[in-house]
């Protein structure tokens, strides 16, 4: 049996404006009670380093987050054009539905229910920017259609440039749109629009240039698995469905793959939700994917959802008390995380959203205004540097890590040779003198006198794969430049803290072994921009099989970070 939607105007428009009301104080409150998330502490940095680029995103995270700490230096202010991004989307993905005479009522039940609108109402990531261009992007993509004009091409030109400046994934959504409608190349507009958001995006090329691709190089090789895992692949689907609703989201998937398409906007619709949804399936065969990296497809199956409801006679009658219980599940998991009671604080990632404003007070309270070195990822030195409003906490990542935009902040330069503050969760022998037990758990601190580090040298081997039999002396040269603004050298003459280069091999089950290179490495001196190229030889490990190899500098009494790409080695 199906339910007879709401038809009258003003019952439309009321539901609406209640909805997001209450959408808005719902995540007002919570992006009020709740520490900040690792990421988004990450992406405040960002902001005190603007810039074009960075080594993970694109820069427009950093700049919404830069003008909301502008206006209040607290979780709010960081998190405040979230909340307008998110309530601006939801009621222009209504615009667009509402031209298609859909159902006021049963868009709210949708969207509602949608687990992933819940988690980005409030926290503060690239996914947020993104996912209000894809909207407006749609909004206004569905008047060109009907009125071809200068006007539209350039302001599509330019939501264009800003879905590419929120996240790389916007390429998605402009290569099916394409694809959905080829037609539109024909167009005078089409060619204006690319231009616009060509030369809009040109800063952004240009740091990548300069910077050597970090982007490009991390996403698409450097964070690969070569091993696929069946896990990844399996999980991927069921994945999205909890992301469209726990209770829901399955019906939704169906409802929008069976709607029936009658003109250009609702086929590029399709296209985008089908297209994105296979791209990250296929994706899973490489790794990982998140849940969040599909978030423009639940955009256009919002509105296929909705249609195909319309069409086929109006909601089944089980599906709104479904909905309604669908979303009391997604808001009671939201009272408990900002309660923190409960699994909340001991849960996975939430756990991290709990205890750190103190913890950054006390570490401080031991360091004082000294720098402070963490090797445990950027998402605590992040944390200690916004409860501080301070640029003073590193976070120095060890080979076993990826490289992050640490490796491009000026952060470490101020630092050479001063006395830091090393802070572990795990007691080194010799180094950790405090031990300091809080909700963020126990921690281990001790100083270092005199701190030295290279974390910004890379090396660039001369091939990108390498061959040799059990045990033979392979021959390779690596070339590198001094990217500081003062001279380096790495000789261990009176210095307090040995620094050597280590080549490190990874077998395929992930076992690393480690090799030193000569001595005559700490013999090299370099001014400031200075290249140089080192050879060195390669001890080929003793059992046959494929290797990963990267270059590693070691500094005690620090890990050693990562200062290479990875080069394929076999040996037969």
């Amino acid at each position: 049996m199906l339910d007879t939607p709401i038809k009258k105007p003003i019952h439309q428009k009321q539901i609406i404006i209640g909805f997001l009301l209450f959408w808005t104080v719902l995540n007002i409150i919570q992006a009020s009670t709740l520490e900040l998330q690792a990421d988004e502490a990450y992406y405040w940095l960002y902001s005190k380093y603007l810039a074009w680029g960075y080594f993970d995103h694109p820069p427009m995270v950093a700049i919404l987050i830069k003008l909301g700490d502008s206006i209040l230096h607290n979780e709010f202010g960081l998190r405040l054009f979230t909340i307008i991004f998110s309530t601006a989307s939801i009621y222009l993905l209504w615009l667009i539905a509402k031209k298609y005479a859909l159902d006021a009522y049963t868009f709210v039940l949708i969207v509602s229910g949608i687990f992933i609108f819940h988690i980005y109402g409030f926290t503060t990531t690239p996914d947020v920017p993104l996912f209000f261009f894809t909207v407006l992007f749609y909004f206004f993509y569905q008047q060109y259609l009907e009125n071809d004009n200068w006007q539209l091409a350039i302001l599509l030109g330019f939501i264009i440039a800003c879905l590419l400046y929120s996240k790389y994934n916007g390429i998605l959504l402009v290569g099916f749109t394409v694809v959905s409608n080829i037609g539109n190349i024909k167009r005078w507009s089409f060619w204006l629009i690319t231009m616009v958001a060509l030369a809009l995006f040109i800063p952004h090329i240009l740091w990548q240039v300069n910077h050597g691709f970090p982007t490009i190089n991390y996403h698409l090789f450097e964070r690969s698995d070569p091993n696929y895992n069946i896990v990844n692949t399996l999980s991927y689907l069921p994945a999205q469905f909890l992301m469209a609703g726990p209770l829901i989201g399955w019906f939704l998937f169906y409802k929008a793959f069976t709607a029936k398409i009658k003109d250009a906007f609702l086929r590029c619709l399709l296209v985008n939700c089908i297209g994105t949804l296979i791209f990250f399936l296929l994706s899973s065969g490489k790794g990982e994917v998140q849940p969040q990296w599909t978030f423009v497809l639940f955009a256009p199956l919002v509105i296929l959802s909705l249609l195909a409801i319309k069409q086929t006679g109006g909601r089944p009658k089980w599906f709104v008390a479904v909905a309604i219980i669908n979303l009391s599940v997604i808001v009671l998991v939201r009272i408990i995380v900002i309660t923190g009671f409960g699994f909340a604080r001991t849960y996975g990632h939430l756990k991290s959203y709990y205890g750190f404003k103190e913890w950054a007070k006390v570490i401080r309270q031991h360091a004082g205004n000294n720098y402070v070195v963490m090797n445990d990822g950027f998402q605590d030195p992040a944390k200690y540097n916004y409860y501080n409003n301070s640029l003073k906490c590193f976070s120095f990542d060890d080979k076993t890590y990826r490289r992050t935009q640490f490796e491009i902040w000026p952060m470490e330069d101020g630092m050479q040779h001063q006395k830091v503050y090393y802070l572990t969760d795990d007691f080194i022998k010799g180094i950790s003198t405090d031990s300091i037990k809080l909700e963020a758990g126990t921690w281990y601190g001790g100083w270092i006198t005199d701190f030295r580090s290279y974390q910004k040298i890379n090396f660039e081997p001369e091939v990108e794969k390498l061959s040799g039999t059990e045990g033979q002396k392979i021959n390779l040269n690596i070339k590198f430049k001094n990217p500081y603004h003062y001279p380096i050298d790495f000789s261990n003459l009176k210095r307090i803290h040995a620094v050597s280069l280590e080549i490190c091999l990874i077998n395929s089950y992930g076992e690393m072994t480690i090799q030193k290179a000569p001595e005559t490495f700490n013999a090299i001196k370099l001014n400031p921009n200075q290249i140089t190229t080192y050879h060195l030889y390669i001890n080929a490990p003793n059992n046959r099989g494929d290797y990963d190899l990267f270059f590693s500098l070691k500094t005690d009494p620090f890990p050693g970070s990562k200062n290479s790409r990875m080069v394929k080695l076999n040996i037969k």
